[in-house]
């Protein structure tokens, strides 16, 4: 299993990139938009992505729900998602052809979102 990203909710993704970019020296690598959300993806110079999201309508978060979830390949989502040990489902695995992935949502012991991620290609 490898991590490959963490998720940040954002009140104006554009500003957050500038913000990575700019005063971390990370790289735009890539995005999509679904269900109303923008996605936009930075890397750091080792290929470690952060994920800003962008909500339509969503300006502002409390703190608590400014996390949104930890991302981790795997090599196929359904076997992983039966055989870890989850604290509630979010997301059960299916194709999320915007993003490339098949993906499925879980939670840790403390509530936290887990995605699972099977590259398509």
């Amino acid at each position: 299993m490898e991590f490959i990203h963490a998720n940040l909710n954002v009140s104006d993704v554009e500003a957050s990139v500038e913000y990575y970019t700019e005063q971390f020296g990370f790289e735009e690598t890539w995005g999509f938009e679904a269900d109303g959300t923008v996605h936009r993806y930075v890397a750091d110079e080792n290929g470690v992505e952060l994920q800003l999201s962008e909500t339509e309508g969503v300006s502002e978060y409390d703190h608590g729900d400014a996390f949104g979830h930890l991302a981790f390949k795997v090599e196929d989502v359904d076997e992983a998602f039966d055989r870890i040990e989850n604290h509630g489902v979010e997301k059960e695995p299916g194709d999320q052809p915007e993003a490339g992935a098949r993906t499925a949502f879980i939670h840790d012991p403390d509530g936290h979102t887990l995605e699972l991620v099977q590259p398509l290609d």
